[in-house]
């Protein structure tokens, strides 16, 4: 149970006696959390009674507020205090009693975590680069949503399997067949071998634009790779080898990993008993030569089974996927994060899935996500306007360093620090927008240490993390030393009840929330947004409040907070894929 609710759920306690005509669960679900903390911590809208009681919502909740204060008045310590606000019942908690109470949870180290999840399997289906083709900053966003969407899951209590679906099959590896038998240069693949297949890639559609044929070529070599050709298999192993190192050395600096790496052609041996399995059902229908599934009834297009020379197509493989998943995988839960421009391929899926009766269809949820832009300018393989990912890193690394040397010139560390921020300013800056919002990306902007960035939740981690340590205090001590009593409960009400750090403590009370909203929505920058506001709310507590005093049970109560700050800034920052450095 997450502390905000339990606020919620302590406020419908105490109003249940005063309302019998609503159940205790009816009261959690009414009531607010108010925008202002002028307007109360949690606030009751009374239109529920107003039709009941038949008298105007406003003075019911007049009425309400004066029978609270009379038994407010009635001698015992006041827990609450309650105002009317028009129609609305604004709920006041005595924070030199409650205060304790919040701080409490937020210092256990499992803070945030949940078993929401136990017992159910996600299969998380996230990044899938294409083999001989750049790792480039459009292939961030599958990744890094997908890696933070994993992260909440397990922190949830769910079992998940990440899987690197890589596209190392298709008619992409006959195009660059081709080319490389009419204009390739094996000592310059070797040397550059991602690039190196990039201009063969771009030149294949520059000079198919003025020959037409090349596509039949490149269809013909797909097909022989289908069919086992020596030469094509040679090739294709080529490509996907070197393809694999580059791959692997861009996942080790962005810090992510994957269960499995299971490539397209790993199902290329369980498509027949899909297609088989259509015919069976009888929902194959010919086309033009090729084999169909019709949608009219989905209101879809015909999903395209197998093209008219016989060679399968993506949906046939997704579907053997989808089977291989919830059959020999055991996924509950099938989660597909590829962009927007996939949205009818996957609803067609989904659809066949459905008419062959397979129970999976229900449980496929496509996480689209929308482009990412760089300054402007939009990717395009085919072009060649690639921006080489690891170019980017380097140099938001660079500036990093550049503002790290500045700001901390005798930093220890400074460059791993650098990589840790300048990394984790192109993730936090992606992922601060909805998944489905097209990214227009600023390197500068993502890199400022002021303003809605990933370096000032760090920035502020870090100022956290001195003040701890100024005052002798790590994290590790500050769940035993506030369950030991070392500081009474009555100087942390004391010491807490400004309106800086009760504020400060109310947010941080909504982490668990937060990650249970963002696994609602599948959209981490639910998570985001909330460190960016837990960051603003103890900035302002560390401005408008001396932390370190002369008053030995002052400073430790306000050390306290200050470490279950540290804590959530560092097990949210976690769950998107961000470091957080100590010093900055």
């Amino acid at each position: 149970m997450n502390m905000m609710n339990l606020l919620l759920q302590w406020a419908a306690s105490q109003l249940q006696p005063h309302v019998p005509s609503l159940t205790y669960e009816d009261i959690v679900a009414l009531l607010e959390l108010p925008p202002n903390p002028e307007l109360g911590d949690v606030a009751f809208p009374c239109f529920a009674l107003s039709r009941e009681l038949k008298r105007a919502p406003a003075a019911i909740a007049a009425e309400l507020a004066e029978r609270i204060g009379a038994g407010a008045d009635s001698g015992t310590s006041p827990t609450i205090r309650a105002e009317a606000k028009g129609p609305y019942l604004n709920l006041f908690l005595v924070r030199e009693e409650w205060a304790p109470r919040l701080l409490a949870p937020l210092l256990l180290a499992d803070f945030g975590q949940s078993q929401a999840g136990t017992g159910q399997r996600v299969i998380m289906d996230m990044s899938s680069p294409n083999i001989a083709k750049p790792f480039g900053v459009g292939h961030l966003r599958s990744t890094m949503i997908g890696n933070a969407l994993a992260q909440m899951y397990r922190s949830s209590g769910y079992e998940v399997v990440t899987v690197n679906h890589i596209g190392d099959w298709g008619t992409q590896f006959g195009k660059l067949m081709e080319a490389y038998m009419r204009w390739g240069d094996e000592a310059k693949l070797k040397e550059e071998p991602i690039r190196e297949s990039l201009r063969l890639y771009v030149r294949f559609h520059e000079e198919a634009e003025k020959d037409p044929t090349l596509e039949d070529k490149a269809r013909h070599w797909f097909w022989k790779l289908e069919n086992g050709d020596e030469e094509a298999h040679r090739l294709w192993r080529y490509f996907v080898s070197f393809s694999m190192e580059e791959f692997d050395r861009v996942y080790t600096r962005l810090g992510v990993r994957f269960d499995y790496t299971l490539g397209e052609s790993f199902y290329n041996d369980k498509m027949a008993a899909v297609v088989s399995r259509l015919q069976d059902l009888q929902l194959l229908e010919e086309s033009n030569g090729a084999q169909v599934v019709r949608l009219e009834e989905e209101g879809l297009p015909p999903c395209l089974i197998l093209k008219s020379d016989g060679t399968t197509i993506y949906p046939t493989r997704d579907l053997a996927t989808a089977l291989y998943r919830k059959n020999e995988m055991g996924g509950d839960l099938l989660l597909y994060v590829v962009g927007a421009e996939q949205k009818l391929h996957f609803q067609q899926v989904f659809a066949v899935l459905k008419r062959m009766g397979e129970e999976v269809a229900d449980q496929c949820r496509h996480l689209a996500f929308g482009l990412m832009k760089f300054e402007g300018r939009k990717m395009s393989t085919r072009r060649g306007q690639v921006i080489f990912l690891d170019e980017v890193l380097d140099e938001a690394v660079s500036k990093a360093a550049a503002i790290i040397a500045e700001k901390n010139p005798d930093l220890e560390d400074a460059r791993d620090t650098a990589e840790a921020v300048g990394i984790g300013a192109i993730v936090f800056g992606d992922l601060l927008h909805h998944r489905m919002l097209e990214v227009d990306f600023s390197l500068d902007e993502a890199l400022r240490f002021e303003g809605e960035t990933g370096p000032y939740v760090q920035y502020t981690a870090a100022r956290a993390f001195k003040l701890l340590a100024k005052g002798k205090l790590t994290l590790a001590e500050t769940e035993t030393r506030s369950l030991s009593g070392a500081v009474s409960g009555s100087d942390l009400g004391r010491y807490l009840s400004g309106t800086a750090a009760w504020e400060c403590m109310k947010l941080l009370a909504a982490y668990p929330e937060a990650i249970a909203g963002a696994l609602r929505q599948n959209e981490p920058a639910v998570v985001a947004r909330f460190l960016l506001d837990a960051a603003k709310r103890f900035n302002r507590f560390y401005h408008q409040e001396r932390i370190l005093t002369e008053n030995p049970a002052d400073t430790e109560a306000k050390l306290l907070l200050t470490a279950a700050v540290a804590g959530v800034l560092r097990s949210g920052l976690a769950l998107l894929g961000l470091r957080t450095p100590e010093q900055i």
